[in-house]
């Protein structure tokens, strides 16, 4: 139809579908869908998609092109990030997923992933004045952008992603004491593009972008009895409850953190090295909040075409 737009992220970890109605420069979401694929899985260091990796994309994506065929719509957008956009085998990844789905997938740069998710955020929260930094952490990348309502200061996508820090650092589960000192130490030599960004933007928020920070909410809220609404664009959570729930996932096996109340399947692998690297940063850095969106790239790509589809 002609003022419906579909969004497919294709992430490393996480393939999402949006579909959205326009209304001049302005949408309302009517479809979300998820599917934890890890096209990534195997193969993020190696810089290639595997063929199983492949094969539960293309079955995820024959699914979103059902729904989106049932809806008639002909503004499509799908593009792939971290694990499409380093893969040695991209072409002809790109290649099968048209011959398979008819679908035309395009890859996008770190930097426009970074301002994508910038504009998701700031469409989701007020903002403010003040400077905050923005986090999202992927399975092949973190992007971190500071800004605030009005504009964004600086931006920058590390291919330090959860499910790389999963295969290259995490061997032991629960967690070893000196893997997460081997993560630290590799935080430090990676990111000193990012403290000098801190150093002179002097945030005062940190912001988590969905993902991981949408799980670690739900647990957070689980534990005080608060009342969740899933449809909020700013979800709850304190610096406090983070380093709660980070105690207790680094000594808990899988098993026993997938029975946290508020853990999902998709994110109980990942989500320990991820927490390393939220408790890095907080250590780093003086924040004097924690704030939840659950709006990250995807709406942030539909907020900017939605505009340009008009």
């Amino acid at each position: 139809m002609e003022n419906l737009i579909a969004i497919i992220d294709l992430g490393t970890n996480t393939f999402h579908l949006l579909i959205a109605e326009q209304d001049k420069k302005t949408y309302r979401i009517i479809h979300r869908e998820k599917q934890a694929v890890k096209i990534g899985a195997g193969g993020i260091n190696q810089n290639t998609i595997s063929e199983a990796g492949l094969q539960r994309g293309i079955e995820t994506i024959k699914n979103f092109r059902k729904t989106i065929d049932s809806f008639y719509i002909n503004k499509i957008f799908a593009f792939g990030t971290s694990a499409l956009r380093n893969a040695t085998n991209q072409k002809e990844v790109i290649s099968k997923i048209k011959q398979e789905t008819r679908m035309e997938v395009s890859v996008i740069s770190g930097d426009q992933e970074a301002e994508f998710i910038y504009w998701g955020i700031q469409s989701a929260m007020n903002l403010g004045q003040k400077k905050s930094l923005i986090m999202d952490i992927g399975g092949g990348s973190v992007e971190f952008i500071i800004g605030n309502e009005g504009e964004l200061f600086w931006k920058r996508s590390f291919e330090i992603g959860g499910q790389r820090l999963l295969e290259r650092f995490q061997k032991n589960d629960p967690i070893k004491t000196e893997e997460i000192y081997e993560l630290d130490t590799y935080f430090e030599s990676s990111l000193p593009e990012l403290f000098t960004a801190l150093d002179l933007h002097q945030p005062d928020t940190l912001i988590g972008s969905s993902g991981t920070f949408d799980t670690l909410s739900e647990i957070h809220c689980m534990k005080g009895n608060i009342t969740r609404n899933f449809d909020d664009p700013e979800i709850p959570l304190t610096i406090k409850s983070f380093y709660g729930i980070y105690s207790e996932l680094i000594t808990k096996n899988r098993v026993q953190r997938l029975a946290i109340p508020g853990m999902i399947e998709m994110r109980v692998d990942m989500i320990v090295v991820a927490c390393c690297l939220i408790r890095f940063l907080l250590e780093k850095h003086h924040f004097r909040t924690i704030r939840v969106s659950s709006y990250s790239l995807k709406e942030g790509a539909l907020a900017l075409l939605s505009q340009d589809f008009n």
